[in-house]
């Protein structure tokens, strides 16, 4: 099973709606949540970016914006 890492931050409709997405490939057990603000390390990295979502085995990552058929074929 694929697990992958979102990368967010609270109140951002944009990372809501990754998330929306992302748990339609996944169960929310395979997606860890990881709000940028929480480290200096990931808020300096992401800032700009977010939402991302990286694939745990790879590390590849998949910036916003995407289409579910983006994200899909990122998943698989």
């Amino acid at each position: 099973m694929i697990k992958c890492t979102l990368f967010h931050t609270d109140g951002c409709h944009l990372c809501e709606e990754a998330l929306t997405m992302l748990i339609q490939f996944l169960p929310e057990a395979e997606i860890e949540l990881v709000d940028i603000v929480d480290s200096e390390e990931t808020m300096t990295e992401y800032q700009y970016r977010i939402p991302v979502i990286k694939k745990g085995e790879t590390g590849q990552e998949l910036g916003w914006p995407f289409t579910q058929q983006q994200l899909q074929e990122f998943i698989d």
